[in-house]
């Protein structure tokens, strides 16, 4: 039985620290960044991660998401996080195998998936703290409207960042995967 060299194995072990990694770097990252305001590189590694290492990648965003109240706390946020951040992955996930290597397409897509960002997490918000009522979409705009700054600033991050960074660090990422035989 020749394990190893079948490219359809993974062993679990690689698999399980490959995932503990990427959570951790994106923990680690959003925790360096946590004095700027909405700065982050959350959605460039949880995207690179998606991407490069595929269901892998989006473990380590759902692990990531669990770590996340352990951290701040459970508030109406985690429901964002757990569609958002493995959304990104899988997105991310199917633009790879749809072969788009366009710097711009992914950017796009990053900052596609950013504008949705702010509105899921005002519609659940709104949803939680003042429940839906015949005046709802008046407090789904009040609450998005609260975070357009916010928005902004993650928006512009990421339509920086992705046309400088994705394509080269996935490259790096291949490597790695390759390397662990992943």
């Amino acid at each position: 039985m020749n394990l190893g060299r079948n490219k359809k194995y993974v062993s679990p072990a690689k698999a399980i620290a490959l995932v503990g990694i990427s959570a951790a770097t994106i923990e680690c990252a959003k925790l360096a960044l946590s004095f700027l305001p909405n700065v982050e590189v959350v959605t460039l590694l949880t995207a690179l991660y998606g991407y490069v290492f595929g269901w892998l990648g989006v473990c380590s965003s759902v692990v990531f998401v669990c770590i996340e109240p352990l951290i701040y706390g459970i508030n109406s946020w985690v429901i964002t996080y757990f569609i958002y951040w493995p959304l990104v992955a899988i997105v991310f996930m199917l633009l790879r195998r749809a072969r788009v290597r366009n710097r711009w397409i992914l950017t796009a897509s990053a900052v596609g998936l950013t504008v949705f960002f702010g509105i899921l997490s005002s519609i659940i918000d709104s949803a939680i703290m003042l429940g839906i009522n015949e005046y709802y979409f008046k407090n789904l705009i009040i609450f998005y409207l609260r975070g357009v700054v916010f928005y902004i600033v993650q928006i512009a991050c990421n339509a920086t960042l992705f046309p400088i960074l994705f394509l080269y660090l996935a490259d790096k990422l291949r490597l790695i995967r390759r390397n662990m035989r992943i």
